[in-house]
């Protein structure tokens, strides 16, 4: 994020969970990684177009993730594996959720 423009400030937490908790991710999306941009819950590897087209669009969500670490997703590279295919899921505060982006398939 930072390489694009984003401009970070890093809050290492005990639990991570409650961070999760706190804001409705949906277990399936849960990943290592949890970010609020702009009020958006971003989790896991997600491209930065498609924080980028989130910001640009406002949609009425709590955020987007990608569940586990897809081979390939960013920060995910691996050289000589081939790129594992993945979806971005946005999901609101009720839970439900919708394919935002797919990638691979």
């Amino acid at each position: 994020m930072d390489e694009n423009g984003f401009s970070l400030t890093v809050k290492d937490v005990d639990d991570l969970s409650a961070i999760k908790k706190q804001y409705n991710v949906p277990a399936e999306l849960q990943s290592c990684h949890t970010a609020i941009v702009d009020g958006y819950v971003i989790e896991g590897h997600v491209p930065v177009e498609d924080v980028e087209r989130l910001l640009r669009e406002k949609p009425n969500i709590v955020g987007i993730g990608v569940g586990g670490m897809p081979i390939g997703s960013p920060g995910m590279e691996v050289e000589g594996a081939a790129p594992q295919p993945f979806d971005v899921v946005a999901f609101d505060k009720d839970g439900n959720t919708y394919v935002y982006a797919s990638y691979g398939q």
